[in-house]
């Protein structure tokens, strides 16, 4: 009784074994001609002398070596000095 029981349950494993889902294995990644162009390196930032706001340096507005966000902070800026 009991080694038909164990038997039975063998085949169940087994049966189910052999139809569970695979998992597919991870892609492996394209070679770097197929990625495309490379992205661009990280920006340096900058501060603004007038509000103290991180923004990236090719945005930024310049005037008299001080470095500004936008040209309203410049434009303030130079009223206070002037």
């Amino acid at each position: 009784m009991v080694g038909r029981l164990l038997l039975w349950a063998i085949l169940a494993f087994v049966a189910w074994w052999l139809l569970r889902p695979r998992r597919k294995a991870p892609a492996a990644p394209p070679p770097a001609a197929a990625r495309g162009p490379a992205a661009a390196p990280p920006e340096a930032m900058v501060d603004c002398a007038a509000c103290g706001l991180h923004f990236p340096a090719s945005e930024a507005v310049r005037e008299g070596g001080r470095i500004y966000c936008c040209a309203a902070h410049r434009d303030a800026a130079a009223r206070r000095e002037g």
